[in-house]
């Protein structure tokens, strides 16, 4: 593509003169910008302590507030949905990734694969009272007619229906899709030649809040990047970069990122490192080559992660040109920790690389045609100080960053207060002078269940949960429930045991002394929570031994069974009667010949 990381937007350089918002615009409700990145840990971006650099998001941190003990679901696709509607993913519809739900679970109430007709995004909500609502990047709630984000609220919408995809070209990142599913308004698109997911998220984002920008009306603009999912991909000045950066390995940088967290103030001097799984590979019994490869893929997601931070940066850059940066408030958060997967372990999936034309030379790793990833190794050290990682429910899968910065935020802050993702929707209605009635256009919808943090923001409260709260999560089996500084937690295979522990996360976040022995009415009760919880929300238990990469591939082979069921059978059909056949013209001079 040849993208000089020094360019300037490309729409500023045709912009007309821009016209400032009025005097009475100004003074309007603000402008909303969501940025969602993917897969993005704890101690990723550089203002929580990590070796990356992303200034822009470091600025937006320096100007309001940055929160310490936040967390998400750890799948994306129920963290979006909480994300969008402030109502738990159950009750969103969206219990679990509707790719690897179990056959049993689909349709069901909770696991719809889609936002439920009873729920109400922020964006509908923002629309009916007047902003202009869009967004660019990965959807993942749902596919089909009323599904996309055009039927949910956007005025405007560039979105990936599926849970990833290439960076470079309309392509498809794994096996259960066909290609890679782009719709602009809920119709079908293809993507320009010189494509880059980062880059071209922010220009046609640029784009939408070109349209009627005179109006005067305030815009939500929610950008949900690709970066940092699976395939990790950036363009080469980005990872030139990161070269020998992570040389030294997965533990060296868990260490690392720990001090740094703590001497930022971030989590408690007094915790403990969280361990890594059991079972995970020992960087020291690596082979050179296989080093080499591992350090280079891990300077691939480091410089994916930059690259977004500097288109983050053209936005901002626009809005300041635009005279609307004053007047809008920024949320940066992450949907989950960081993704541990290794596709190459799954039988088959290499013949499938070389099949599509994905490449994983070593010299142009990261470039158009490469696939990388980073293992769950690297993707623990991601996640430190916390224990696991993406699709598990330590707090390395659930506590992730958020960033809130603008007019009215309390300016370089950083708080401790517990939050949750389900809150990111009723706060965003509230700095917008918007309510959250259930009644929503003549039809009653869904209580939000997650709670404003405005009064935190404005430094009018230091908490918004007391300490009798219960907060619960589960997604594919990980399950976990928040009270007061105690965490009850159930990690699913295949890193977990499906056991429970009971931590005290005020002095141990990195979850390494279980208290459920030590405390049992407390380990009891809070069991008890967990029950009236999954009943009040409607989970459904996962079958023994359920595997989510697993499931990934029993979906695929069942529904590519469904849907081309009559050519099958007429193939069966032709194959058996050819056996027969066979057996009818053949059969009895087989029959002597096996038995001589």
């Amino acid at each position: 593509m040849g993208m000089n990381i020094f360019k300037s937007s490309k729409l500023a350089a045709v912009m007309l003169p821009f016209i400032a918002l009025s005097a009475q615009a100004q003074e309007a409700r603000p402008n909303i910008v969501l940025i969602l990145a993917d897969d993005v840990g704890f101690s990723d971006f550089g203002v929580y302590g990590s070796e990356i650099e992303t200034p822009n998001i470091d600025a937006l941190a320096a100007r309001g507030t940055l929160f310490s003990n936040f967390h998400a679901s750890p799948i994306c696709a129920p963290s979006r949905a909480m994300l969008m509607t402030g109502v738990d993913s159950h009750l969103a519809g969206i219990g679990n990734l509707p790719e690897s739900a179990p056959l049993e679970h689909r349709g069901q109430p909770g696991y719809l694969g889609r936002l439920a007709d009873d729920v109400v995004t922020v964006a509908s909500r923002l629309s009916a009272a007047g902003y202009r609502t869009m967004m660019t990047g990965k959807w993942h709630l749902g596919h089909g007619e009323g599904a996309h984000p055009a039927a949910r609220g956007f005025d405007r919408s560039f979105a990936l229906e599926a849970s990833g995809a290439d960076n470079w070209e309309k392509k498809s990142y794994l096996p259960i899709y066909d290609d890679a599913p782009w719709y602009e308004d809920g119709k079908p698109t293809d993507l320009p030649e010189d494509f880059y997911s980062s880059e071209f998220l922010i220009d046609k984002m640029i784009e939408y809040l070109e349209e009627d920008k005179d109006e005067g009306r305030p815009f939500f603009s929610y950008v949900a990047f690709q970066a940092i999912h699976i395939p990790l991909q950036a363009p080469r000045e980005f990872v030139e970069k990161y070269e020998g950066v992570y040389d030294e390995g997965w533990d060296a940088l868990r260490e690392a990122r720990f001090r740094a967290v703590v001497e930022r103030g971030l989590l408690p001097g007094g915790m403990g490192l969280g361990p890594m799984p059991e079972g995970l590979r020992d960087w020291s019994a690596r082979s050179e080559d296989e080093k080499r490869m591992l350090a280079k893929s891990m300077s691939v997601n480091a410089a994916m992660l930059e690259a977004m931070d500097f288109h983050v940066g053209r936005l901002v850059e626009y809005l300041k040109e635009t005279g609307q940066y004053e007047n809008t408030i920024f949320i940066v958060l992450s949907d989950n920790g960081p993704e541990p997967g290794d596709p190459l372990a799954t039988p088959g999936f290499r013949q499938w690389l070389w099949w599509t034309g994905y490449n994983r030379d070593i010299e142009t790793l990261g470039e158009k045609g490469s696939y990388v990833f980073i293992g769950p190794e690297f993707a623990s050290a991601a996640a430190s100080p916390g224990a696991f990682f993406k699709m598990q429910a330590g707090e390395g899968g659930l506590r992730v960053p958020l960033i809130f910065a603008g007019d009215g935020i309390s300016p370089a802050r950083m708080t401790d207060a517990f939050s949750y993702i389900t809150d990111i929707a009723p706060t965003i209605l509230e700095l917008a002078g918007i309510g959250a009635s259930r009644d929503f256009e003549g039809t009653t919808v869904q209580a939000m269940t997650g709670k404003s943090l405005a009064p935190l923001l404005r430094g009018e409260a230091a908490r918004v949960y007391g300490e009798e709260d219960v907060v619960g999560i589960e997604a594919a089996g990980n399950a976990a429930i928040f009270r007061g500084s105690y965490k009850l937690v159930r990690n699913a295979r295949p890193y977990g045991d499906m056991q429970w522990y009971l931590y005290n996360l005020a002095s141990d976040p990195g979850e390494t002394n279980d208290i459920s022995q030590d405390e049992p009415e407390l380990f009891a009760e809070m069991m008890a929570e967990y029950e009236a919880y999954a009943a009040r929300v409607g989970v459904r238990e996962v079958p023994e031994g359920y595997d989510q990469t697993a499931q990934l591939t029993t979906n695929r082979i069942h529904d590519q069974v469904r849907e081309n069921w009559p050519g099958l059978a007429v193939l069966a059909l032709l194959v058996l009667g050819g056996l027969v056949w066979s057996g009818i013209r053949f059969g009895p001079n087989l029959w002597r010949k096996l038995r001589v």
